[in-house]
């Protein structure tokens, strides 16, 4: 994507943009009002990280975001504009991104550099660092060499030639490599603040930093973040709020009881909460997200190496009940493993193109589904000793429930739930440590790829470790052709792949609503990458 937006992929998706609040030019310059510009949100978690190359969760991802910056922001629209690049040049081919550094500082007074992305991007590659989102990096020369061990750091396609300017080449055009520019994984760094602080960069506000409008100001694990104005940020100017505190609460009545006092400014709603907002017009909204829910198997597992015990897990759910049960606010049953809404990268939609790939079936076929897998691994129903993982939030305590019910009543299987917080199960499906989880994705950028390639063999996210030779040359060869509708074809085979072997079993397309007090001004919600802007939020009627 160039700034006239390469590819009709992006433009459609970002038209799904939600502006929150939004005033008139002249009350986005915040004077006459007397407001204080303070904002109050909610975590549904603990905020595992500030490290960049560590980050994998929504959490991390959002304050980062507003902590921090690269190459462009997206604006309201969605659109790449600038941020530490006051400008760019992309070459005739595609492959070569030339970035103008602007003058900008960190929160500690160092100014930025080229090297300060440099070093950012190579330190995620270094197989020694570990990130399991170093993969987002790969569309790079030399980026997949370096992070699996076969190339040098000096070979990454990443070089400042001066210290305002990075050139930056890639493997192939990718017509979505700007857009990802606003993403935190390709942040800068500075180099001698994250080695003066070592294994506990990012762990604290001390051993965390700031290039962005905002800047970790407290930070209590387990109960709150809180981020402040950065007034070293090159357009401070425009930041209206002073702080925005994160309080972590994990039970959805909570939160709205806590909207409903004021003691926060906006509250995600799910079941009975809908009902109750949905005439509030100047507080209730949708938002629309390429997010989708999925059961992941250990196949590691007695039974779960048996593709047909996986297809029956997720054939006995009834999807669109979970939807309507668990959330009741937008989220559909998922119909494949791509959601709704998700470009095919050829001007179309990714599910139209596709169709349903996971279809509904009678309780006798999930029945005799199960009966043919359990044949063929020499087991019976009672031989299957599983349990289910999942967060120890309310919506998820409900979900678990709900599929431990649907699997005995349907399949004569018992499962036993195990609910742990939001960091330690993702730490244990990195482990490989579960039976049956229950997971999220959120699309990093607006295209298939973002969901379909986490299942290559050995790729970061592969937890389940699906291994599949047709299905890895299918994302191979859809990573490099020029073809747009060959490519959206290969990436519609792949997704076919994955649901006849079913190492995953997709169950929703999650969709968000909220409540959000008429006083916050734009507050900017994406559908995919990170969840808001807050920029350019300011707080007026209060």
């Amino acid at each position: 994507m160039n700034k006239k937006w390469i590819g009709t992929a992006m433009a459609a998706v970002f038209m799904g943009s939600v502006l929150v609040g939004c005033g008139s030019s002249n009350e986005a310059s915040g004077q006459g009002d007397n407001s204080p510009q303070e904002l109050h949100l909610t975590m549904g978690d603990d905020l595992p990280t500030s490290d960049i190359a560590l980050a994998t969760d929504q959490y991390s991802f959002n304050i980062l975001s507003n902590t921090m910056e690269g190459f462009v922001r997206l604006d309201k629209d969605g659109k790449a504009v600038p941020g530490m690049a006051s400008s760019w040049e992309i070459s005739p081919d595609g492959k070569t991104y030339t970035f103008h550094l602007r003058d900008a500082k960190w929160s500690n007074g160092d100014p930025v550099t080229a090297g300060d992305f440099v070093y950012s991007w190579k330190r995620t590659l270094d197989p020694k660092t570990a990130s399991q989102y170093a993969f987002m990096l790969k569309t790079v020369k030399g980026a997949n060499e370096y992070n699996t061990g076969k190339g040098s750091a000096d070979e990454v396609g990443i070089q400042a030639k001066d210290d305002k300017t990075v050139v930056v080449t890639l493997n192939n055009p990718t017509p979505y490599f700007l857009n990802q520019m606003a993403f935190p994984t390709f942040f800068p760094l500075d180099q001698k603040f994250v080695e003066s602080k070592g294994k506990d960069f990012g762990t604290s506000v001390e051993t965390s930093l700031s290039n962005g409008p905002f800047k970790i100001s407290d930070w209590v694990h387990e109960t709150s973040v809180n981020i402040a104005k950065n007034d070293t940020y090159w357009d401070a100017k425009t930041v209206k709020l002073s702080k925005v505190s994160f309080d972590v609460v994990k039970d959805t009545s909570a939160a709205v009881n806590m909207y409903e006092a004021g003691q926060i400014d906006r509250v995600g709603l799910v079941r009975d909460f809908i009902d109750q907002y949905k005439d509030r017009k100047d507080e209730y909204s949708v938002q629309n997200e390429l997010t989708n829910g999925y059961l992941i198997f250990n196949p590691a597992v007695k039974g779960l190496e048996n593709s047909k015990i996986r297809t029956a897990l997720t054939w006995a759910v009834d999807r669109d009940m979970y939807a309507d049960i668990i959330y009741h606010n937008g989220t559909k049953g998922a119909t494949g493993f791509v959601p709704d809404g998700t470009s095919d990268s050829a001007g179309g939609e990714f599910r139209k193109t596709a169709g349903d790939t996971l279809t509904k079936h009678t309780d006798a076929e999930v029945k005799q589904m199960l009966e043919d897998g359990l044949k063929e691994a020499g087991m019976t129903a009672n031989d299957l000793k599983l349990k289910l993982l999942v967060d120890d939030s309310d919506v998820a305590k409900k979900a678990g429930e709900f599929l431990k019910e649907q699997w005995r009543t349907k399949l004569g299987v018992n499962v036993d739930i195990e609910n742990v917080p939001f960091k330690l199960r993702l730490e244990r499906e990195k482990k490989q440590d579960y039976t049956i989880s229950v997971t999220l994705w959120g699309a990093d950028y607006n295209d298939p790829m973002t969901f379909l390639d986490m299942f290559v063999t050995k790729n970061e996210f592969n937890s389940v470790s699906y291994s599949n030779p047709e299905y890895d040359k299918l994302i191979n060869s859809a990573k490099v052709t020029a073809d747009p509708k060959q490519r959206a074809q290969e990436l519609v085979e792949a997704e076919k792949l994955l649901m006849k072997d079913m190492p995953i079993g997709p169950i929703f397309f999650r969709g968000k609503a909220f409540a959000t007090k008429p006083y916050v001004k734009d507050l900017v919600a994406f559908p995919f990458g990170v969840d808001y802007e807050l920029k350019n939020t300011y707080i007026e009627g209060k």
